[in-house]
Formats: C-alpha cells, structure tokens, sequence
C-alpha cells in the first residue's frame, strides 16, 4: 500500500507519560506521591521524573526559569486532566478515603456510565482523576460507549458524593447496586457543580 494512503500507523504507539511545566516542583513532586503512587526516578533542583509501574517515568515535572503562572487557566484550551485507574470499585473507593484522610478530595465526582470517577486538582490546577472501569473489562465498556443510547444521550453522567458511597458499602450493598444507584442520581451532592470547569488554585 502506498504511504500516503495510510491514515494511521500500521502499529499505534501507546501514551507513555505527560509532562507539566511547573512553579512548584517540590509540592508536586509530594502531591503526586501521596495521591497516585508515583514515585522519583530522577529528582533534581529544575525537575523530576516520576513513575508508579515499571516504565521509567509516567509524569515529568519541568520546573523551567521562564514558567509563570497561567491565566485564567480554569477556561483556557488545553489539557483538563489525566487519569489513573484502579482495579475495581473497592480499591477506588479505598483510595478516596485514605486521600480524604490527607485532606485531599475531590472537586467533582461523577459516574460516566462508562466509569466512576472523581476529579482532584493538583497543586498546579491539573486536574487528575481517579477511576475504575464499570465493566471490569475494556473492551466491553468500549462497546457500550460506542453502541449505548444512553451515553449517547447523557456522556457526562450524573454526579455523586462519594461520602455517600461509602455509607451504601457500610450498608451492605454491593458495587454494581452502588453504581445502579450513582447512575440513577441516588448519591447525588446537595450541590452539585456548576460544570466541568477546573478550580482556580492561584
């Protein structure tokens, strides 16, 4: 086939890392640590590299003389967030709860049908969420985000307050009742969002 009739690569590289320039390296280099697990694998006065798995580095932290702090960064185009993801529903649940001890919660929490997933911003206003996959399997919630009418009709989802989750597990109920529940607006804040809009942190 000629070359320029390839739309794409014959074999897709997968994402590797994302890279932050920063005003705070030391704080994120900690707030990383705490919130997702990552850890140095080089660390020097103008930045870090930082992974939680075998690759050398997940983020890259540049810490670059010329950096100052962004404008009106909350509705500036650009990057909203990354995202890490857990198992299941019980260590995600788990995790909002050991953070919530750090005081560190979430800003916006919502179930995408897709996934459950709560937002944090980092102490440069990124922001980074926290999910598990509703199926337990990519290639199913693939499926139903391809085929299903009601993410079609509803790809936000519906807010939850987490504190809420916690209680239904004490309870006895089991995470697919939980997640029934989120996606029905059961566990919905007293005052939900005004949007998707990161928080301003500067």
């Amino acid at each position: 086939m000629p070359t320029e009739n390839r739309q794409t690569p014959i074999i897709p590289p997968r994402l590797h890392h994302a890279t932050f320039l920063t005003l705070k390296l030391d704080e994120m280099v900690r707030w990383y640590g705490i919130v997702c697990g990552l850890h140095p694998v080089h660390y020097s006065a103008g930045a870090a590299w930082l992974t939680n798995d075998e690759a050398n580095h997940r983020i890259a932290l540049i810490a670059h003389p010329a950096v100052h702090k962004p404008v009106n960064k909350p509705t500036s185009a650009g990057l909203h967030h990354t995202a890490f993801e857990y198992a299941g529903f019980g260590q995600w649940l788990d995790n909002y709860a050991r953070l919530r001890g750090h005081g560190i919660t979430p800003f916006m929490c919502l179930d995408h049908g897709i996934t459950m997933s709560m937002y944090y911003a980092d102490p440069e206003g990124n922001g980074v969420e926290i999910q598990f996959d509703a199926f337990g399997d990519w290639a199913v919630s693939k499926e139903w985000m391809w085929a299903s009418r009601e993410f079609a009709e509803n790809p936000i989802g519906e807010w939850f307050d987490p504190d809420k989750l916690l209680e239904a597990r004490e309870q006895g109920l089991s995470p697919d009742e939980i997640h029934e529940g989120a996606r029905a607006g059961k566990y919905r804040p007293e005052h939900p969002p005004a949007d998707l809009l990161l928080p301003e942190v500067y």
